[in-house]
């Protein structure tokens, strides 16, 4: 079980952030990570296995004017 923006999900334990980008349609997207209160940086999302009980804040990047 992952909380991902407050809210539980079911998640295969061991995937990657990027596997879990890809199944949310993220992963295309530009977004800031931060995995049980540590920013990751982009390079991290391919390799970075996730745990049961982990706890993420997904934020999507936009541009404004």
């Amino acid at each position: 079980m992952l909380t991902i923006n407050g809210h539980q999900h079911d998640y295969p334990s061991e995937s990657t952030i990027l596997e879990l980008l890809d199944g949310l349609g993220m992963a295309d997207k530009p977004v800031v990570i931060e995995l049980n209160q540590r920013a990751l940086s982009p390079s991290e999302f391919k390799d970075h296995r996730l745990k049961d009980g982990d706890v993420l804040e997904i934020i999507t990047i936009a541009a404004g004017g």
